[in-house]
């Protein structure tokens, strides 16, 4: 792995015949230093965004000692990469086996759950051969909230209805060292109030319930920059979490978390693919919907993208693209801007795919390899930069005359 200035860099030292993966360490750091200062209370990194050991390095350097694993494999990887890392197993519905061996052989003591088996499972997984009962446990139980604000909606998989959390939070406080309510508003939400309304539902559970709290887990939902998604900048987000999380009936050394991955991951990595063929406004590109372009064919995102060589000035048109493999479904609605002239053997980064790119790759039609490369500009897009206008400022003057 080399460094460069920029993609282009990359594309004039190489030549490259097979997809390139861009890795921008200093863009992750900036985002991670980010939450760490200005988040009111912990911040968690969602290991699922981008397992990458290089990313987890970097955001290990910059200050995220709390990490959100949601499997066996996720609690021993980041534990080989990170053994002072605290490591808080948030997947509610877990095999006891691997719960056995986060707590024994891995020291995990943060789990989350959302049903009275999980309950029990974890319960028997900490008790001791002598059955003794583990009594050092933070268990956060998850509440299904709505994903009405977001993007890609998570409140159908997990989380317990408000109307049923009550009994589940009574069990969890007995045997809890620390009691914790976690949620999820789901993916790239658009508005601080998505958390403002899932706290309420917060606040409802722990009144019905009665109990004392000590964690409040705001999840991830932290939303990165992508073509039609200008979101509001994320101080406002932690601005309007901490007012709604100070009014909580809560034990008063309760602690704040969240567990951002999109937005620690989206602008660390970014993609370069060569046109191997122009049919009309389609493009046949070396990289796709069983690589890192998942949520582009699946989800219909929208990723930004930009010319490398070729027709860079000219006027751009919308295309849609098709990836390597010999299947039909590989295929990128798009609509992704480009110059008019571009043509097959140039190339094209493809921006902001940090969150759920290269860990979506797979070897799919003897697809998915490549190089990774490190780069030194910014990211095609950023909420950390400094320079970012508010999407929500008008250009429009009011004359007051």
């Amino acid at each position: 792995m080399h460094n460069h200035l920029d993609a282009s860099a990359v594309v004039r030292a190489l030549s490259p015949d097979e997809p390139v993966i861009l890795n921008r360490p200093q863009a992750a750091a900036r985002a991670a230093r980010f939450f760490v200062e200005k988040f009111p209370g912990k911040s968690l990194y969602a290991v699922k965004a981008n397992p990458s050991p290089d990313l987890l390095q970097v955001l290990w350097d910059a200050g995220v000692t709390h990490y959100d694993v949601a499997s066996i494999a996720e609690v021993r990887q980041v534990r080989a990469a990170l053994p002072e890392a605290t490591l808080c197993f948030m997947h509610p519905v877990k095999p006891m086996a691997a719960i056995a061996e986060a707590y024994a052989v891995h020291g995990v003591r943060v789990f989350s759950l959302d049903s009275q088996d999980e309950l029990d499972k974890i319960v028997a997984a900490t008790t001791d051969d002598a059955g003794k009962v583990a009594e050092d446990l933070s268990l956060c139980v998850r509440l299904r909230v709505s994903s009405e604000y977001s993007e890609l909606s998570l409140a159908a998989k997990f989380g317990i209805d408000l109307a049923d959390a009550a009994p589940l939070l009574q069990a969890t406080r007995q045997v809890a060292d620390c009691l914790g309510i976690c949620f999820h508003v789901g993916s790239q939400a658009m508005t601080p109030f998505a958390y403002v309304q899932a706290l309420e539902r917060v606040r409802a559970a722990i009144v019905d319930a009665s109990v004392v709290v000590d964690i409040i887990d705001v999840g991830g939902g932290f939303p990165s920059i992508y073509p039609g998604m200008e979101p509001p900048p994320l101080q406002d987000y932690f601005g309007s979490i901490h007012r709604a999380a100070e009014s909580l009936p809560v034990s008063y050394s309760s602690e704040l978390w969240c567990e951002p991955g999109r937005a620690l991951s989206a602008e660390y990595n970014s993609l370069i693919v060569q046109v191997e063929k122009r049919r009309g406004k389609e493009l046949y590109i070396n990289d796709g919907a069983y690589g890192a372009l998942y949520d582009a064919a699946h989800l219909g995102w929208r990723f930004p993208v930009r010319a490398l060589n070729g027709g860079r000035n000219d006027a751009t048109e919308d295309f849609s693209f098709y990836g390597p493999t010999c299947d039909d479904a590989d295929f990128m609605e798009g609509p992704f801007q480009l110059p008019a002239g571009i043509k097959a053997g140039d190339y094209i980064e493809i921006g902001m795919l940090g969150a759920y790119g290269a860990a979506m790759r797979t070897r799919f039609n003897g697809f998915g390899t490549g190089l990774v490369e490190t780069v030194m500009d910014e990211p095609m897009a950023s909420q950390y930069c400094g320079t970012r206008r508010d999407p929500r400022v008008s250009d429009n003057v009011v004359s007051l005359r």
